[in-house]
This record gives C-alpha cells, structure tokens and sequence, in this order.
C-alpha cells in the first residue's frame, strides 16, 4: 500500500510540474510577444555628403565617418551604427570608424512601408544573411533569430514587426523573434485598424493561401489565432469602429456578409456591403435594391429602396416612384422632410439642423432638441465648449456661442482650430490678416500675411518682418522663454536682424536680411544678399553668407546645411 500510495504522489507530482511548466511555457510567449517601438528623443547621427560621396557628422559637425561611401544608412540617429556601401562591399561602422558586427554577413536595415520621413528604418534590429538565409540582430550585435527565413521585410502599418518567408510560406515574427503569425499563408497584411494612442499596433492581420480558383482570405487576431478561415473571395476589416469588437465585409462566391469577431451576423447575400459610421448602420446592396442592416445584423430598412443616403445618423430612403423616406439609426420612421437634416454632435446635447430649399442651405443649432438660434445661418460647425463657427448671409464667418451672443465679429473668410490645441486662427483675406485667439476667446496676437508652424511646445507665427511666439498655455512670450537653452536671441532693428544676449545686450550687429534662432544644435542662419551663412551659439561666423537656398529657414549643423528628399529623408551637405 505505502508503494502504491508514493507511486500516486509521485504521478500527481508530475501532472502538477508538468502543468507549471505548460502554464511558464505559454506566459512567456505571450511577455515575448509583447514589444515596444523604440522612441526617438535625440538626434545625434547624420549622413553627410560631399563631391558625391556620403559618411557620417554628429550633432557638432564633426565628421565621424569620412565621406567616401557610395551610400550610407543611419537607421537609428542614437545610436553609432552606420551602414556603409562602396561599390559591391556593405560594412558596418561605429562611432569610432571600426568595423563592427563582422561575424555576419549582409547587413542591411529594414525600411519600413507606408513612412514618410527621416527615421525610415526599424530602429531596433538589423537584418543578415548566412548560406542564402536571413535572421536578425539588434543594435548590439546580438542575434536575435537564426538564419531560418527566405525574406525577411517590414510588414506595412506595423513597426516592430517583420514578414518572414519560410519553407515558400509567409508569417510574422516580432522585433523581439517571437513569432506572431505562423508561416504557412501565401500573403499576410495589417489590416490597417488605427487608434490616436496606439498607432496601429490593435490592428490584426488579412491572410490569404493561393487555391486552383485565385486568392482566398481570412483572418488572424492579435494572439495570432485564425479566427476567420482562409475561404472568402475578399475580405476587409471596418476600420471605423472603435471597439475591441473586429467587424470583417467578407466576400463568399461574389456574395458579402459581415462578421463580428469570428461569427457571421450577417449572411453572404448581398452585391456589396458598405459602413455608415455617422449612423452605425450597414447600407445593403441586393441587386438593383438598396437597404440598411444593423452593426448587429438586424434589417432596419428593408431592401427595397432604389436609393440610401445616410445624413448623420438619419437614413433617406428613395423608392423606387421617387418618394423619400427618411429614417433615423434605429429604422424609426422619422418626421423629417426630404430637405432636411440633423446631426448629433458626439458627446454633447448640440445637434446641427441643415434645411435646403431652392438650392439655399440654412443652418440650426438645436439643444436638448429644442431650436435655439434665430438668426439664418448658412453654414455653422460646432467648435467646443459652447462655441460654433458660423457663417452668414454674406458669407463672413465668426464665432457664436449656444445663446447666438456674438464672440468673434462676422468679419472673416476663414476661422479654424489650430492643431493640437483649442486656440483659434481667424483669416481675414481682404486684409490679409490672420488673428489667434485663445480657448476662452481672447485675441492673443494679429499679423499680416503670416505664417503658422504649430511646433511641440510652442505655436510661432511669422511673416518677413517679424516673428512672434505663443505657448501652448496661450500666452505670448518672447523668444528668450521659448529658447531658454539659448546664449544669444534674434532680434530685429530698423530692418536688419542681429544677436542679442538674455540681457538685450548686442552680439551680432544688426546687418542681416533675415536669420534664425539658434537651433537644437548650436547653429543659426545668417542671410545677406539673398544668400545663407551660419553662425554658432556664440555669435561667431561659421560660414560667410554664401549658400543659395531656396528654405524659407533652413537648418544648419556646422558649416552643413540639411537637404530634405525623396519621402522626407535628409542629409546634410555644403
């Protein structure tokens, strides 16, 4: 009995190790599958060129790398880790002009899709070849996977993540190696489903194989599970929907349904299926006839109308003898008349009325549905708090709040939010004036002919007499709080610019057309004669005005002026 008795523990004993270690085991490729994007706080590396030839400066303009590469690739600008291409040779240098990472062969960075400007390559990893495969390794020379794979290629949409060919089958792997998607798809795409915060690292992943009969495609999770199987002649994710929820139009024979998730709540009947996100609603296309079906799969409008068109969240439907009817999300029969319109504002009590009549447009403001305005508009937006941009009848635009009190003048062409704050640019073109005005509607500045450049800490407005600066609490302040880092400050007197100190006192006499404040790098534009030169964070001459640049201010790194190309990579010359 003792014997019998150990002989059961001992096998309860290993259930229970060999459960702990299943349970390890899948944790950790769940912590393997989550990565992070590395960020950019700080520039440090860039490709120069000269006579033709390319190497490397630093953020002082000292050469790191001679220029005498046919190409050099600087993937991440932190780090001393430079591709460098003469002729059929590719090495890899460091800071210190050694070569490095000499135990791999074909190192090349990984240019991602669908990215317009200067940081154009994984910052992370690096991809190198051994007996015809390809793997990779991070900034460290540490490799990541071995030389498994076929290919090896950014996947669209989503950096930190790689297409990787094996076996003649495609899958995704991470930065980290881990692998997200098997390889066993004939192609693989994001499926472009983006949020503000995340970027597009929620969206999941269309994957097709190749049959007799074409393409046929389905769908892979984040988790990397086939939740829709590879059998659909098309298929595309609702990207307007913020939900954990993924809605999937997939066609079937020629025939589209929906699908929430993994499930069909729609069925595979209809020419074409096509989102309303203003009334969450699918408009149906059967044959010659048209309906709308719910985000749940419910008939709202029969199929039976010659014509939808959604308005915000109302629904008018065309019969077939020209009559309209006009629903609202829900499929209620509404009152409203052919002519007319409400759209809800998100997340307020507002709804805008639109009526047209005689090919004239008047616009309402409703509240609690209660119409609140009594003038005529023909155009009004609602803007935030109680505030709406309006346009009258002789088309000048201005502010109004909820109680039609006039808060900016009906005296502009243009009025709009400025991005990323809650302060207003107001436009008036027959004077050529352009007005900000703070969130609570006080005039911050005015300029003509000027010119807005929203920048991270700070908004600068500017023409070719002046320049002014506005903090993203709405204040104006002077040049000297904004570059608080700075030795000397722009400053212009009787039409000349110079140099100032923090105490006003002169650096630079003031004898040039136009100049720039010193950048992030030490250097500042000096322009004379329609031609740029530099000067450093002293004040001292770099390079006597010489350059003929078609920047309205261009950035300088020494005696190198930057080269903006191609999708918005850069380089530096002189």
């Amino acid at each position: 009995m003792k014997k019998k008795n150990v002989l059961i523990i001992s096998i309860i004993l290993i259930i229970v190790v060999l459960a702990i270690s299943g349970y390890l085991v899948i944790k950790n490729k769940e912590k393997n599958r989550e990565y992070e994007v590395e960020k950019i706080s700080e520039y440090k590396y860039f490709v120069v060129k000269e006579n033709g030839k390319y190497g490397v400066i630093d953020a002082k303009g000292n050469k790191i790398i001679e220029p005498k590469y046919e190409d050099v690739k600087i993937p991440n600008p932190e780090k001393a880790v430079f591709i460098c291409y003469e002729n059929d040779n590719t090495k890899v240098l460091n800071g210190n002009n050694e070569e490095i990472f000499k135990e791999y062969e074909n190192i090349e960075p990984l240019k991602l899709k669908n990215i317009s400007g200067d940081l154009i390559y994984e910052k992370s990893v690096l991809s190198y070849s051994k007996d015809n495969k390809y793997g990779i390794i991070d900034f460290n020379g540490k490799r990541i996977t071995k030389a498994i794979y076929e290919e090896i290629d950014t996947l669209q949409y989503k950096e930190g993540e790689l297409l990787v060919k094996k076996e003649g089958k495609y899958g995704v792997i991470n930065i980290k190696g881990a692998t997200l998607v098997k390889t066993k798809y004939d192609t693989i795409e994001a499926d472009k489903f983006y949020e503000k915060d995340n970027g597009y690292k929620k969206a999941g992943y269309i994957v097709s194989r190749k049959t007799e009969e074409g393409y046929r495609y389905g769908y892979v999770n984040l988790k990397g599970k086939e939740i829709i199987k590879t059998k659909y002649n098309d298929l595309y994710r609702i990207l307007d929907i913020d939900s954990d929820d993924i809605y999937i139009i997939c066609a079937e024979n020629g025939k589209y349904g929906l699908i929430k998730n993994k499930d069909l709540i729609i069925e595979n009947l209809y020419q074409s299926l096509v989102y309303s996100e203003s009334s969450n609603t699918i408009v149906a296309y059967k044959g010659t006839k048209r309906g709308v079906i719910s985000i749940t799969g419910e008939n709202i409008v029969p199929c039976e109308y010659k014509q939808i068109d959604i308005i915000g969240e109302n629904i008018y439907a065309t019969s077939q003898d020209e009559n309209v009817q006009v629903f609202n999300s829900k499929g209620e029969k509404t009152q409203l008349a052919q002519n007319e319109a409400i759209i809800n504002v998100k997340d307020t009590d507002y709804k805008i009325y639109i009526n047209t009549t005689n090919e004239k447009t008047n616009y309402g403001i409703y509240k609690n549905d209660k119409k609140i305005n009594k003038q005529e508009y023909t155009y009004i937006q609602y803007l935030f708090n109680n505030y709406f941009i309006a346009c009258n009848s002789d088309r000048k635009i201005g502010i109004i709040d909820d109680n039609e009190k006039i808060i900016i003048p009906f005296n502009y062409t243009s009025i709009q939010k400025i991005e990323n704050t809650n302060m207003i640019q107001a436009i008036n073109e027959e004077t050529n004036i352009t007005e900000i005005y703070s969130k609570d509607m006080n005039k911050i500045i005015a300029m003509k002919n000027a010119t807005i450049e929203a920048k991270s800490k700070y908004i600068k407005v500017y023409n070719n007499e002046e320049i002014k600066y506005i903090t993203k609490d709405e204040k104006e302040v002077k040049n000297t709080e904004i570059f608080k880092q700075n030795n000397i400050f722009a400053q212009k007197s009787q039409d000349k610019w110079g140099f100032v100190d923090i105490n006003n006192k002169k650096v630079v006499n003031y004898k040039y057309d136009k100049v720039t404040e010193v950048n992030e790098y030490g250097f500042a534009g000096i322009k004379q004669a329609d031609k740029w030169g530099v000067i450093n964070s002293n004040g001292q001459v770099i390079v006597e005005p010489k350059y003929e640049l078609n920047y309205n201010e261009p950035t300088f790194i020494g005696e190198y002026y930057q080269v903006v190309y191609g999708n918005g990579e850069i380089y530096y010359t002189k």
